[in-house]
């Protein structure tokens, strides 16, 4: 055994700071970039951020539909590059959205979380609607080989809200149940089960209290494209702001590769600013 995720996360959080840099190869902004809308064009994409990003930032999440809609090849640019992230020392986080039962979850959990996994990833986000309990084969692969994941919650797209607020067991609100869920699991400083809250997310409309999740690590979406300011992330999350990933995309992709390090730049002073740090 090695050491936890969530060991490895305090550490990044606490050398290089709460950004996380999304890699997000869209049609739309492969285009942008001037790059042909193929495997050949998500690779230079994906590299060109890997490397603005080492020694500024400590954390990138890849969207992994972005590679899949190109098949077996648009993968086989995703194994590579995971990897080559993880040479730069950069925290990888796989944003799949995997949920199932049993040994189909298990299947997944062995493609993206275990030490011989074809992709690297430190953790991958996980669906719930099965259940959170049937997430149990994925989280147990995770744990035993120092992995992480991130389980929906209360998540930023305005569609999801009527169901994460809704009641469920002795009418408990759905986000309500899989947040405490996650908070059972860590029992460290800073665990590996983690949570996806969006980056605007009010704790009350969800029944989420700030007080349960201080052990819990919390990728937050939204910011930039999405409307969410950087600057007002502490303000948002309070107590469990230390346990924050605040996950920027577009904005910091922006309409050419010109500039990226500026930009990544500029975000990370922003959250400093926004999270009290000089």
């Amino acid at each position: 055994m090695g050491t936890s995720f969530g060991y490895r996360l305090r550490e990044a959080l606490d050398t290089q700071g709460h950004l996380c840099i999304g890699i997000d190869p869209s049609a739309k902004q492969l285009i942008s970039w001037d790059l042909p809308v193929d495997t050949q064009g998500i690779d230079s994409f994906a590299k060109t951020i890997v490397d603005s990003c080492q020694d500024i930032v400590g954390i990138v999440k890849f969207q992994v539909s972005y590679f899949e809609q190109f098949g077996s090849a648009g993968f086989s640019v995703l194994e590579r590059l995971t990897s080559y992230a993880r040479s730069a020392d950069l925290l990888v986080i796989a944003d799949a959205k995997r949920g199932d039962i049993g040994t189909t979850m298990e299947g997944y959990a062995k493609a993206w979380l275990s030490q011989d996994s074809v992709f690297y990833a430190d953790a991958l986000t996980l669906s719930p609607f099965m259940g959170v309990e049937a997430l149990e084969p994925a989280i147990d692969i995770a744990l035993a080989n120092d992995k992480g994941v991130f389980i929906l919650c209360a998540t930023s797209n305005p569609e999801a809200r009527s169901f994460q607020t809704s009641a469920g067991v002795a009418g408990k609100m759905v986000a309500k149940q899989i947040a405490d869920y996650a908070a059972s699991a860590n029992t460290d400083k800073l665990g590996s089960v983690g949570l996806v809250i969006g980056a605007d997310t009010k704790f009350s409309e969800y029944g989420l209290k700030e007080s349960e999740l201080s052990q819990t690590p919390i990728l937050a979406p939204g910011y930039g494209h999405q409307g969410a300011k950087l600057e007002d992330a502490k303000k948002i999350f309070g107590s469990v702001a230390g346990n924050l990933i605040c996950n920027a995309s577009r904005s910091i992709a922006g309409s050419s590769a010109s500039g990226i390090g500026m930009r990544i730049q500029e975000a990370k002073h922003e959250l400093s600013k926004g999270m009290g740090v000089s």
